[in-house]
């Protein structure tokens, strides 16, 4: 019998795996679709983010190649424009990979690595983001039982023995969110330093800021799959640290 009072926990075991295993196809696309691409097919360029930028040489779609879109001012004052790239007109696999980057990116080429002569389809925050949510699925197929609810399925991620109190205290809530902002601080210490200060992050800060974030993500996406009530045959048979049980408003009408 498992510590949350099932006999399995597969279906956790799969939902971590499934995280694991589509973040991770991402991730290590990131650096292969440079790599396959000849050296300085993708060089420089600057998008925006939820929108797709490079799909085409000119219409709707294609901000940017536009003269504005691609004429970059740096820091120091300068500018450069950087030349055409559409992923439409790439093969099928590192086309997929810079269209999912292009949508999802703003691609700034100076918060972007280089592999292979090409600029990464992702910049370098987005980069620990999804090695955060590789891991964070790992984790959870290892770690994960379904405990009724989102909030008690991410805290089972904990040993135990860390979480006697907090439910004989009934403090999960507390101990929950705390978790998450500890995951998403450094993110948010380091953009909102960013826009409220001169302070601009590099290329080292901002996957290690973005890791911690994709984790806590990870486990929220998986908690929120794999909580499941109906598991269970009633509250008060899923097993709680320190010998706590759920029970119901109702059930206490």
């Amino acid at each position: 019998m498992e510590k949350n009072g099932l006999e399995h926990r597969l279906r956790e075991r799969k939902i971590g795996l499934w995280i694991a295993g589509v973040s991770g196809f991402f991730f290590f696309s990131f650096f292969l679709a440079p790599l396959i691409l000849p050296a300085g097919t993708v060089v420089d360029i600057n998008g925006r983010a939820n929108t797709f930028d490079f799909a085409s040489n000119d219409g709707s779609r294609a901000y940017g190649n536009s003269p504005q879109g691609s004429l970059h001012q740096h820091a120091d004052g300068t500018t450069h424009q950087h030349d055409t790239f559409t992923w439409s007109e790439l093969d099928p696999y590192t086309g997929l990979i810079y269209a999912f980057a292009d949508l999802n990116c703003h691609q700034n080429h100076e918060r972007s690595w280089n592999v292979g002569g090409n600029q990464m389809p992702v910049c370098t925050r987005d980069v620990g983001i999804f090695f955060g949510l590789m891991m964070g699925g790992v984790l959870f197929s290892r770690r994960a039982h379904n405990r009724w609810t989102v909030r008690d399925t991410c805290l089972s991620m904990l040993p135990d023995e860390w979480l006697v109190d907090v439910y004989v205290k009934n403090q999960r809530t507390i101990a929950w969110l705390a978790c998450g902002v500890l995951l998403c601080m450094p993110l948010l210490i380091d953009g909102f330093t960013q826009l409220l200060t001169g302070y601009e992050s590099n290329n080292f800060t901002r996957p290690l800021t973005g890791g911690p974030f994709g984790l806590g993500l990870a486990i929220l996406i998986g908690a929120s799959l794999g909580a499941r009530a109906e598991k269970f045959e009633s509250a008060g048979d899923v097993v709680l640290p320190g010998k706590a049980r759920f029970q119901l408003k109702s059930e206490e009408e």
